[in-house]
């Protein structure tokens, strides 16, 4: 009872934390996305903001929750410390604090040591694709946090002190909640793309992020700018653009003058979301929805190429 108190009262907490866009409270949301919000209560432990700041488009909302569900929650192969530990890595690489701090510590709580992503030789060939699976899941996730939420787990208003408190209140919750075995896709089926080749030895991995991407690849996203981003992302080495947007505008600029606000706001997304800020975000002048499943799109396309790059270092 007490725990499930404490939940509600941190509803507000999540919802405190997102920006760009206007937050669903739990008591306005329709019954697809109150389905999924309880989902989240139960089997992460908290009202995940990661997966709140979905909510402005409950298929997204939804595919979203699918793959963090499917592939970094439920039991598999690899134990939860060390799906934690693969998170907190790829978080790390991505210089996302957010995510850092929560899966550094959820890591801890589940018993979990720190992995070296570029060694492949710690997993065996059946666990691979479950490694691979949470490396994707996570390099999806850092791109829509560092966009959509604050820096750390807590609202901006709130003091610097209270950081380690809540963060500590939050990763027991987390430790406590029980996910329930994979399985539990409602996701229309589809084919495993080429991309996703490698998830095939894992069908809950392979099921979980092939039905996810349909949901993102189906946003109503102008040709222009998917052509863009893909002729981007065949060249992308890996490392960061650069310090300066400079290079957003400029490649946004090979699109018509009607598409280069979303053009510019997709690339940031998937090469530097960190650089993604209020006049960014104003400038596409789509409602929430449309914000969401844009940088939803590119967050995934983005974070199959960098696992494509991480199992094929040049």
């Amino acid at each position: 009872m007490a725990r499930s108190l404490l939940r509600k009262a941190l509803r507000g907490l999540s919802l405190a934390q997102v920006r760009h866009v206007t937050p669903v409270p739990f008591r306005r949301a329709d019954p697809e996305v109150l389905e999924v919000y309880r989902a989240v209560e139960r089997e992460f432990g908290v009202l995940a903001p990661p997966v709140v700041l979905h909510a402005a488009s409950p298929g997204v909302l939804r595919a979203s929750w699918v793959m963090l569900r499917e592939i970094v929650l439920a039991p598999g192969l690899l134990d939860r410390g060390t799906k934690e530990a693969v998170a907190a890595a790829v978080s790390e690489a991505n210089e996302c604090p957010y995510c850092i701090t929560v899966h550094t510590g959820t890591m801890a709580r589940f018993g979990g040591t720190t992995v070296d992503l570029e060694d492949e030789g710690r997993f065996t060939t059946a666990e691979l694709p479950e490694a691979l699976g949470v490396a994707t899941t996570l390099q999806y996730f850092n791109r829509m946090v560092s966009v959509f939420l604050t820096e750390k787990p807590m609202p901006p208003y709130a003091p610097a002190f209270m950081l380690g408190p809540v963060t500590k209140m939050l990763n027991g919750l987390i430790a406590s909640a029980e996910s329930s075995p994979p399985g539990h896709n409602p996701l229309p089926d589809v084919p495993l793309p080429d991309e996703l080749a490698w998830a095939a030895g894992s069908p809950v991995v392979a099921h979980a992020l092939a039905r996810s991407k349909a949901v993102f690849d189906a946003a109503p996203v102008p040709e222009a700018v998917r052509a863009l981003l893909a002729t981007e992302l065949s060249t992308w080495d890996g490392k960061p653009k650069g310090l300066s947007r400079g290079w957003a505008t400029d490649a946004a600029g090979r699109v018509g003058p009607g598409d280069r606000a979303a053009a510019r706001l997709a690339l940031l997304t998937a090469f530097a979301p960190y650089q993604v800020d209020d006049d960014v975000v104003r400038d596409v002048r789509a409602d929430d929805a449309a914000l969401i499943e844009l940088t939803a799109w590119a967050s995934m396309a983005a974070a199959v190429r960098a696992t494509a790059l991480a199992k094929s270092p040049a």
